[in-house]
């Protein structure tokens, strides 16, 4: 593998910057700097209908939630499919604001709704309000699919990172809660094991924007109590059953920490009889997607997601 040469530039400009990285300071820092990243490097939001808010009931209080419209969705026959995101960040950091371009992308480009809820975030709120949080968007969003021109019928969950975590939990979730049907989980980068000690932790450990350093961060606020990081709403990779699941979609890339255990859930997945399509961008670091506005190969794995979620809509 080689890394990417745009990637390397972007670390290069990383490692001259005087601020601070990523898990680095206060979960407040971590906020701004990542908001502040996004902002300078992520793709920039195509133009869609409309984007409104809407505060969803959740376990805890109202979830706070964006709901973006496609271009052209008042002229459609049909409802449109929806596509639920989680947005990544380490369970810390990250909001629907800083995932807007991706997210108005795959509206744009998969011609569907796009629900962005800004779920609880820790260490304010730890384990597992997160998925507390995430599975009740579900619930409501299928309950409310017409009220907002969706097709219930037609959901599909899709997240990076952490964000790709919870929609490897929230899918589990709707199996055994008899919740939900979905037609896909598209699964980022996703980290699926709690404090994993594989190789691509081993290789990628400092130096690739996702550090191991960073890692112990995100767990140490996220997962507060003794035996969490072993719970499968944690660590969706321990679940003893991964049949009967929605059809995967699931990316790593090759210079991170997280890729192996993305790979090792594809290859559970699969065995347990669920459809799954893996692919590595072999040259990329973590977060690559975020930063598609400087990064060419983050457009092109947008583009190819859209055709994903275009395709499972019409299956």
């Amino acid at each position: 593998m080689s890394l990417d040469p745009q990637a390397a530039e972007i670390l290069k400009r990383i490692e001259e910057s005087d601020g601070p990285g990523l898990g680095e300071g206060s979960p407040e820092e971590g906020r701004e700097i990542f908001a502040t990243t996004t902002s300078l490097l992520g793709l920039p939001a195509p133009e869609v209908e409309k984007i409104s808010e809407v505060r969803i009931p959740g376990p805890n209080g109202e979830i706070r939630s964006k709901i973006i419209i496609p271009k052209g969705a008042e002229a459609e026959p049909e409802p449109l499919p929806i596509l639920i995101y989680y947005h990544g960040g380490g369970w810390v950091i990250g909001s629907p604001e800083t995932h807007i371009g991706e997210t108005c992308f795959y509206a744009s480009e998969a011609n569907c709704i796009v629900v962005v809820p800004d779920y609880r975030l820790a260490p304010e709120h730890s384990f597992p309000a997160a998925p507390q949080d995430c599975y009740a968007v579900l619930e409501w969003v299928a309950a409310n699919a017409r009220d907002i021109g969706g097709d219930a019928s037609k959901i599909a969950l899709a997240g990076d990172s952490a964000g790709g975590n919870l929609s490897a939990v929230v899918a589990q979730m709707a199996r055994d809660k008899n919740g939900p049907d979905l037609v896909l989980q598209l699964l980022i980068y996703p980290a699926t094991r709690m404090g994993a000690t594989t190789q691509s932790y081993k290789d990628f450990n400092d130096g690739y924007f996702l550090t191991g350093q960073a890692m112990d961060w995100f767990f140490g606020h996220y997962l507060k109590q003794q035996g969490q990081w072993d719970d499968p709403m944690a660590s969706p990779l321990l679940a003893k059953n991964l049949s009967n699941l929605p059809p995967a979609y699931i990316m790593t890339a090759g210079f991170d920490p997280l890729r192996d255990e993305g790979k090792a859930y594809a290859d559970r997945l699969r065995e347990a009889g669920v459809p799954v399509d893996y692919v590595c961008y072999e040259g990329q670091i973590h977060g690559f997607v975020s930063m598609a506005g400087a990064l060419d190969e983050g457009k092109q794995f947008l583009r190819e997601a859209a055709a994903v979620l275009r395709k499972a809509f019409t299956t």
